[in-house]
């Protein structure tokens, strides 16, 4: 019980400050300076022995002391972490001292590499990749914010039909603590998570086509965004990283269906067409034979008026041109 109460715990970041760089190196080249006269003058003039060994010994406290400069870019934080503990967290820029003994650990810096992008290097479809290379970073963490443009991933909509996807993030870390102690990498983290909820999303709503007022990927993108925003930052909250967009970048039918969902469209498209001009024609119909029995051009019988209504239709809605046929009889011989 405990040891699955100490796995769930989540680190919390504390805001701390430290010496100001620029009070601190004078006193400490100072520091450095006068301990070495004091070496020097020692030897020289033969002093006392204990003079001579505390002067000595005070020499590589007085560098270990200069190794606590740092500086901080804008929108660049650091972690101190002291033997193990975590002490806090520097936001402020600028040249900063603080104890020589926080972690100084090398920084990793992540290329990753997506799922895509790996399959055409290492011929492998289900690994993941990630390329590191270690500076001094002093657990340095950017603030920034930064994008991550996914690549096509082919999924099955919510009525099976595979599709290809693709989604752009855009992230920055909020919680320094979060993103280096309750996550292995929070950069890889973000696009393994990233994949997975875009893969989720596109097996919760259909392409196109969906029923009254029902969301589709194709149809309502404002809606789908939001919804995989929102997935996104319930996702990595726990790595103390923060979502402000998320959007499809890519929308199609995988190629083996591409083609038979394209003449699908024509055919719906040639249907809506035909119902629209059928009802342009209905309507021009009707007005016409109004026009006519409000002013008594002349008067006709049912028989004539569905002759009439048949012409009329047939010339509205016909695709080729139509040519006039002269009658020179009448209905009725």
């Amino acid at each position: 019980m405990n040891t699955a109460l100490r796995q769930a715990t989540v680190s919390t970041e504390k805001a701390v400050r430290v010496q100001n760089g620029w009070t601190m190196l004078p006193l400490l080249v100072s520091l450095l300076l006068a301990d070495i006269g004091v070496v020097v003058f020692a030897v020289e003039n033969g002093s006392s022995t204990w003079l001579t060994i505390i002067s000595i010994l005070l020499l590589p406290v007085c560098i270990v002391l200069l190794r606590g400069f740092f500086t901080l870019q804008p929108n660049e934080a650091r972690v101190l972490v002291l033997f193990g503990n975590y002490r806090g967290s520097v936001r402020t820029s600028g040249f900063h001292w603080g104890n020589p003994f926080y972690t100084n650990g090398p920084q990793q810096v992540s290329t990753a590499i997506s799922i895509g992008q790996l399959s055409k290097l290492a011929g492998s479809k289900n690994q993941s990749l990630t390329s590191s290379r270690h500076t001094l970073g002093r657990n340095k963490i950017s603030l920034r914010a930064r994008t991550l443009n996914g690549d096509k991933l082919k999924v099955n909509d919510k009525r099976g039909n595979p599709i290809e996807i693709a989604a752009v993030v855009v992230w920055r870390v909020g919680d320094t603590a979060q993103a280096t102690f309750d996550v292995d990498n929070y950069e890889n983290y973000v696009l393994t998570q990233s994949e997975s909820a875009l893969r989720h999303l596109g097996n919760l709503y259909p392409y196109d086509y969906g029923e009254d007022s029902e969301i589709t990927l194709r149809s309502n993108v404002t809606e789908v965004s939001q919804a995989l925003r929102m997935e996104l930052q319930e996702r990595l909250a726990k790595a103390g990283v923060i979502v402000d967009e998320a959007r499809l970048t890519h929308l199609a039918y995988a190629p083996e269906i591409a083609q038979a969902m394209l003449r699908r469209q024509q055919a719906e498209a040639v249907i809506a067409a035909r119902q629209k001009i059928v009802q342009g024609a209905v309507s021009m119909v009707d007005m016409a034979l109004k026009e006519i029995a409000e002013k008594q051009v002349l008067a006709l019988d049912d028989e004539r008026k569905a002759t009439m209504v048949s012409n009329l239709m047939v010339v509205l809605c016909g695709e080729s041109e139509v040519h006039p046929v002269l009658n020179t009889g009448t209905l009725y011989t």
